[in-house]
């Protein structure tokens, strides 16, 4: 039997209610290949505002950094908006990460077959489906260089500067191949090459770290026709490695063709183990405590957890089966509706996936 401790923050709005449906998941996950997993809940986000007076209490921290890996469900809401940006809820993800010294955004985007319907673009360039993976870099770049505004001739200018070292590049390289080695073995480092000079860097470090990773196939790409190919011809891509900018956009651009950002999951790594797995949807504090919330991002990044930190490859393909097999039976929570199709709940879902897993 393996022992693995998580620290579990339900979170704000819908947050709390998709964490009980990935737990529920784990729990049958470790009833059928006989681990234990010990859950310690920790309050961040709005909640811990309301209840502590900071977004990430100490406390609550020491526990995620004992612990193997982090589960979050979602945080901040209107409820929070008016507070200065420092004392707001997400400031305690950033702390979070900091901490865990996460740099490294691992967003998978599956577009199901049996959602293809929901998919904007054509059948045709679907396909089968739509399976890539990008991987952005988090904690360097554009937005964190050096800023600022001055007097020029012709007015007022600001400025943002792109800085990228040689060691952070090779870690985000690294994290890239590494994913690349538990998929279809290819990289897609997608650059400005052509104009930018902290490209030209970001391209050398990359075919460094690539002659480390022989079974890996690396090629380039410019960002303008990343964009443009990714609507295109998006079933080219396994890995994409990216600088902290352009993965923000290409992110969401790719969250865009899979039909619902409700089953979209991510992780944020670093150098240790533990990672932070979330679904990319907000807290959503609309449908908060309606049963109306998609659990399945939820319970896929609780997959990637299994994948990522616990090395239990396994267990995580099971999880991802469920989720198929689910979809295979016409059954849809509210925001991947269509004609035909059998409606549920939050709960329901998920205990429908925890079934599906005996």
């Amino acid at each position: 039997m393996m022992n693995f401790h998580i620290a579990v923050i339900p979170g704000d709005g819908i947050g709390p209610e998709i964490m009980d449906q990935a737990l529920l998941v784990l729990k049958e996950i470790g009833s059928i290949y006989h681990h234990e997993f010990r859950f310690s809940e920790v309050m961040m986000g709005g909640c811990a505002i309301d209840k502590k007076g900071e977004a990430l209490p100490q406390e609550d921290l020491t526990i995620c950094l004992k612990s193997d890996a982090v589960l979050l469900g979602a945080v901040g809401g209107e409820k929070w908006d008016h507070l200065p940006g420092d004392q707001r809820p997400e400031r305690g993800l950033l702390r979070l990460r900091k901490e865990l010294g996460s740099y490294a955004n691992i967003r998978p985007a599956v577009l199901y077959k049996e959602l293809k319907d929901a998919c904007p673009l054509k059948s045709e360039i679907i396909g089968e489906g739509i399976d890539l993976c990008v991987v952005r870099e988090l904690t360097g770049g554009i937005y964190f260089g050096e800023k600022g505004r001055r007097r020029g001739t012709m007015g007022e200018q600001a400025y943002d500067i792109e800085i990228y070292s040689e060691t952070e590049i090779e870690s985000i390289a690294r994290t890239a191949f590494e994913v690349a080695r538990k998929r279809n073995k290819k990289v897609t480092s997608i650059d400005k090459a052509n104009v930018l000079e902290s490209s030209r860097l970001w391209r050398s470090v990359m075919e460094k770290v690539a002659g480390e990773y022989d079974d890996v196939v690396l090629n380039h790409m410019y960002i303008d026709n990343a964009a443009m190919q990714l609507i295109k011809n998006p079933s080219q891509f396994d890995v994409i490695v990216t600088t902290n900018m352009f993965g923000d956009i290409l992110s969401d651009e790719a969250s865009m063709i899979t039909g619902s950002i409700g089953i979209l999951p991510s992780a944020s790594l670093g150098e240790g183990k533990i990672g932070i797995y979330e679904p990319i949807h907000g807290s959503a504090p609309d449908i908060a405590g309606l049963d109306l919330a998609n659990p399945i991002g939820m319970i896929l990044s609780a997959a990637m957890m299994l994948r990522y930190s616990f090395d239990l490859e396994s267990e995580a393909k099971s999880i991802e089966n469920a989720v198929v097999n689910i979809l295979g039976k016409n059954i849809r929570t509210r925001d991947i509706m269509g004609e035909g199709m059998h409606l549920v709940g939050t709960k329901e879902m998920g205990k429908l996936i925890a079934d599906e897993l005996r």
